[in-house]
């Protein structure tokens, strides 16, 4: 006897337990992550730079970048056809076989190798950041950039963990006989493979999948099968949602730049490993620890509102950043911790955003476009931020930073946008 589509959706759990299910669940995962990926960024430029030079020291940050963005649409179509679990998981396993490919690079000393490790790693980046979309499939819109928060919340843990066991993962490489810097990347392993066995073991039912069927048995006329390509279209149509996608790609490639080229530049007054380290840590706090305020906030006062504080965050940040010498590691920690709030900022309020007009069913594709352009926009900024800094200055970086977060300030400013 078949059982119809109305009959499996009774057999469900209620939507509320299951959204507190997915919420756990990608929180796990994300911690997780977290680990895996903020203790191999500083690690990735100071092997790319003792490999090829401070000039190409950016490009582990751009190919890690370029490689989410790459991914960031292969991802998108796999949670349109197949749910967030699968896309979720075929991410992070991406990036455990890249953490692996950087490791032989370490080992022979091959630039190459490790650029093409940094690619793949980049894949987990991206479905760390899809993570938070999956947090929104069952949450009403009212507590939307909520359920967003807690997710991007959940990365304080590991985020934080990470950039400080870059001394103790290091000892680990030494001690077996692996280069020092690569020992970050064998926790990558280790961690990846962790958040692949949560998701496909407990992010059950998948949230998207079953958002849709909900959508569908309530609907007397089920909607057409989303397509990849209908994304595009749909953000022609819909000018906050394009604000939404041009805050989150705005905002990421200010961070990027600053955050990439600071650890370099600490370096050339000999700061160790573990104030590096520090620095880093804190400015992932700020990236993450807040989120839960900034969610609370965009559902109180309003995405665009937010948007401009992120803005205002971020122009203080790179003149911290810009001003501070080298060797001035307090005055630094504020400044990236500054650039990890407004990057906040504008990622929860920008992806609340481009949500909140688009159907459910449609919407892996336009958060998949998203996450293209903002990794774009992040492997762009990386490249550039090496070239400024070895043809010109780290303070004139943190100048040229600024650039974008005035034009996404005077483009949310529009009354125009903050009427409709």
């Amino acid at each position: 006897m078949s059982v119809t589509p109305e009959a499996r959706l009774e057999e469900q759990p209620t939507t509320e337990h299951v959204q507190r299910r997915t919420l756990g669940t990608l929180s796990v995962a994300q911690v997780l992550g977290g680990v895996a990926v903020a203790g191999t960024i500083p690690a990735g430029a100071l092997i790319a730079a003792s490999l090829g030079g401070e000039g190409v020291a950016g490009l582990a940050q751009t190919f890690g970048v370029l490689g989410a963005a790459i991914l960031a649409l292969p991802l998108a179509r796999l949670a349109l056809v197949r749910g967030r679990r699968a896309a979720l998981a075929t991410g992070y396993a991406i990036g455990l076989a890249g953490a692996f490919v950087v490791i032989l690079g370490g080992m022979t000393r091959s630039l190459t190798f490790v650029l093409i490790g940094c690619l793949l790693v980049g894949v987990a980046s991206a479905a760390g950041y899809q993570a938070r979309y999956a947090a929104m499939d069952l949450a009403l819109e009212s507590n939307r950039a909520r359920a967003i928060s807690i997710v991007v919340w959940a990365g304080t843990i590991g985020a934080v963990l990470g950039p400080n066991l870059l001394q103790f993962s290091g000892d680990i490489a030494l001690t077996i006989g692996l280069p020092q810097l690569t020992g970050p990347y064998l926790v990558a392993c280790l961690m990846l493979g962790l958040s692949v066995l949560v998701l496909l073991m407990f992010l059950r039912p998948d949230p998207y999948l079953l958002a849709r069927a909900l959508a569908d048995a309530a609907s007397a006329t089920p909607a057409p099968r989303p397509q990849l390509r209908d994304g595009l279209a749909l953000l022609r149509t819909r000018g906050r949602s394009v604000l939404g996608v041009a805050s989150v790609a705005l905002g990421h490639v200010v961070m990027v730049m600053v955050m990439v080229m600071t650890p370099v530049h600490m370096s050339h007054v000999d700061v160790s490993l573990r104030l590096i380290g520090l620095a880093i840590s804190v400015h992932v706090l700020g990236m993450f620890a807040l989120s839960p305020v900034v969610g609370w906030l965009v559902d109180r006062i309003g995405r665009i509102p937010m948007i401009l504080v992120g803005c205002a965050v971020l122009f203080v940040a790179c003149v911290i950043c810009g001003l501070a010498p080298a060797d001035s590691v307090p005055v630094l920690t504020v400044g990236l911790f500054l650039l990890g709030l407004g990057w906040s900022c504008t990622l929860i309020a920008g992806s609340t955003l481009l949500t909140d007009d688009i159907d459910y069913a449609d919407r892996p594709s336009v958060q998949g476009l998203s996450d293209l352009f903002m990794n774009l926009a992040g492997a762009l900024g990386g490249a550039v931020a090496g070239l400024i800094v070895y043809t010109s200055s780290y303070p004139m970086l943190c100048a040229a930073a600024a650039v974008p977060v005035v034009a996404l300030t005077l483009v949310a400013a529009s009354p125009k946008l903050r009427s409709s």
